[in-house]
């Protein structure tokens, strides 16, 4: 199995969030957490020290964990603000020279998702600040609608992971969609907005997860985990990441970017042609 791992930059700064409910709802979060017995009281410190710090993103320790561990993992950085996501362009302009300087692939975290117009203007943001014309997209909280691919493929993306399901990649109009298969989120929170999983279940739904794709012969199989855990205040889901790693190494699998998987498809199907 080919493996794609891939992390959404969803935060930056704590100063960001000065406008919006996304430290209260931190707070109130933590508190659930440590209340049901799912984090410790020094997972808690460690988070509050970071809110004093301004330090809500791990890139830097995660492009070394990945580097150090030959993962070729893709970085999507917001051009655009909305729904929580409010960093500064400028400062996604530093992290994404940072990300594509370590040798990572970058792409974006879109906004855009209703509107071609929109989503043909957010394109090309992300185009003249990278220098890129050849890159994918996955929307923050995976929005789509009926026409969302069709809008993609027609803005010049070479992928999408967007689409949240247990199939293989797909093409649309000249657009590969990549679907999600694991998604940090979805296996430390179980259809809540905290975590109520521990590590022991995390890893056993994990593996449940990519023994199904295996039943299903699905060659490409997506991973996400969000840079802001990565980190010892969020203790269980690093683990999870590092396990997670381990375990598919020692299951032969290979780990591969985006652009090569597109590569290897693209190739695989002008054989058949």
């Amino acid at each position: 199995m080919n493996v794609i791992f891939s992390h959404d930059v969803d935060h930056i700064t704590v100063f960001e969030h000065g406008l919006d409910l996304i430290i209260p709802k931190h707070v109130m979060r933590n508190c659930i957490e440590f209340g049901l017995g799912y984090i410790s009281g020094e997972e808690i410190v460690k988070r509050f020290k970071d809110l004093l710090a301004n330090k809500w993103n791990n890139l830097e320790s995660l492009m070394r964990f990945d580097r150090e561990h030959d993962i070729p993992s893709t970085f999507f950085f917001g051009v655009q603000n909305g729904l929580g996501l409010s960093y500064k362009l400028q400062d996604a302009k530093f992290w994404l020279n940072k990300a594509a300087h370590e040798g990572f692939s970058i792409g974006i975290h879109g906004i855009a998702f209703e509107s071609l117009v929109d989503i043909r203007k957010e394109f090309s943001l992300f185009s003249s600040v990278t220098g890129l014309s050849n890159f994918g997209i996955r929307m923050h909280y995976l929005r789509r609608n009926a026409e969302t691919l069709h809008h993609l493929a027609s803005a010049g993306y070479v992928f999408d992971s967007s689409t949240p399901g247990l199939i293989s990649p797909y093409k649309v109009h000249g657009l590969w969609e990549f679907p999600l298969h694991i998604m940090d989120g979805n296996v430390l929170c179980k259809k809540a907005r905290w975590q109520n999983q521990t590590f022991e279940q995390a890893r056993d739904a994990t593996k449940a997860l990519l023994e199904a794709a295996a039943k299903l012969e699905i060659e490409y199989f997506t991973v996400l985990l969000h840079d802001r855990y990565f980190s010892d205040s969020f203790d269980t889901w690093k683990r999870w990441y590092i396990w997670l790693t381990e375990y598919l190494k020692d299951n032969k699998c290979t780990f591969m970017s985006y652009s090569e998987a597109v590569k290897k498809l693209d190739d695989a199907k002008n054989d058949h042609q």
